[in-house]
């Protein structure tokens, strides 16, 4: 393999953007894996006729196995990571009009669960060496009607935790980490999704553990796990009787089916972690030796990466000017998936504009103020806008699932459109 790269440092080759041979042909792993065990699981839920978690019992130990698997007292399975989030932010006393501090780097879905309940997003910026929330940009941002914070784990590496919840304590803060990418990862030896107040998790298609949709709010707060059961649950609460409501909820269950295929899927997941670790380690390495490309930096705090994204920046100084579109056209011509990632904050969204306009305008009218920017240009944080429009580039956790040589192969392409660019 480390033939492989020198060579490919040491050529003049026309790149396949301008009709040269591209690097590679072959295809990378797809995704999602799966074998007879899954199908097998899948056919006993149907044969059983079992079909809802309320009958069965597979999304119940499914939500036990993977809450002990990230370290958790508590799991509440549901429909998925936004309906994790909304569930989190409610059972974590959120109220309608509160503010909560979220980087605007991330899934629409972190904002919109916010203002699902009726609060107010307001956006921090994240840091420029990991992309993830800067926490001492987040306490500027704190007024009296601040009520949680989101860490948001993204790529699959865990926020600086110490940061947060030290800002969340200070503050009288409930802290919720958005841990959609992030299953197995963790921080200082605790796993992600059990160090802050609550944990969320997606198992949508893409994700390192998936059932095509699904997701899990985790927690080690057993009140806080009570009330989010209960919301799930149409305002159930546990050992109650069926037709018992006391609190206004939601159907927010998992059905069996999602139950056993995640049961089968978690087995895969530790030597899947183990595989996109070391692949990912050794692309740190060799990248970083390529003028303008610089891999996410990795905390020395954080002692699990999950690797669902292979985070690097670009810079177009060092690939004579051209710019991230380029870079990624040639890329993919070459034979390796890659994307520029989430291209727009979250606060030039027209969908969190709009809401958040609303939820502010009546937070006014009775009372409670809201300074929010008047336009997006006006809020622009400029960490996240370089990330969302110049130097962001994705490679897919599947990706990280090939070999040795599909890693080397990555290294030679970067190399080659480096230097053709130059």
């Amino acid at each position: 393999m480390a033939r492989d790269v020198a060579a490919a440092r040491g050529g003049g080759e026309v790149l396949a953007l301008d009709g040269g041979a591209p690097v590679r042909t072959a295809p990378f792993p797809t995704w999602p894996e799966w074998d007879e065990g899954d199908e097998r699981a899948l056919l006993e839920v149907l044969r059983s006729g079992a079909w809802g978690s309320h009958a069965g019992g597979r999304v119940r130990e499914f939500s036990e196995r993977f809450a002990a698997y990230q370290d958790a007292r508590h799991g509440v399975a549901v429909t998925n990571g936004t309906a994790a989030l909304e569930v989190a932010l409610r059972a974590a006393g959120v109220q309608p009009l509160d503010e909560v501090i979220v980087p605007p780097y991330t899934f629409v879905a972190t904002a919109t669960a916010v203002l699902a309940i009726g609060a107010i997003p307001i956006f921090c910026d994240i840091l420029p060496d990991t992309y993830l929330i800067d926490a001492g940009d987040a306490e500027r941002r704190i007024t009296a009607r601040t009520r949680a914070i989101v860490a948001v784990h993204i790529g699959g590496q865990p926020a600086d935790m110490d940061a947060v919840l030290d800002l969340a304590q200070r503050h009288g803060l409930r802290t919720i980490e958005d841990a959609a990418q992030a299953h197995g990862a963790a921080w200082r030896g605790r796993r992600a999704g059990a160090i802050g107040d609550a944990g969320t998790f997606s198992f949508q298609s893409s994700k390192n553990l998936n059932a095509g949709e699904g997701g899990i709010l985790l927690t080690n707060d057993r009140a806080l796990a009570e009330r989010a059961w209960s919301l799930c649950n149409v305002g159930r609460v546990p050992q109650g009787a069926w037709y018992q409501h006391e609190v206004m909820g939601f159907n927010l269950r998992l059905t069996e089916f999602q139950g056993a295929l995640l049961l089968t899927q978690l087995e895969r997941l530790p030597a899947q972690y183990d595989v996109r670790d070391r692949n990912a380690r050794w692309l740190d390495r060799e990248l970083q030796g390529i003028p303008g490309i610089t891999p996410q930096a990795r905390d020395e705090r954080v002692t699990g990466h999950a690797h669902h994204l292979y985070l690097f920046r670009y810079n177009r100084e060092r690939f004579g000017g051209r710019d991230r579109d380029w870079f990624l056209r040639a890329l993919r011509a070459e034979g390796i998936p890659c994307s520029p990632g989430y291209t727009t904050p979250l606060y030039r969204m027209k969908a969190i504009i709009d809401e958040r306009r609303k939820w502010a305008d009546l937070a006014g009218a009775v009372g409670r103020p809201v300074a929010l920017p008047a336009s997006p240009d006006d809020e622009a944080l400029p960490v996240t806008e370089r990330a969302c429009a110049e130097e962001g580039v994705w490679l897919s956790q599947s990706t990280l699932l090939a070999g040795e040589g599909d890693m080397a192969q990555i290294v030679q392409a970067v190399a080659k459109v480096q230097r053709a660019a130059r």
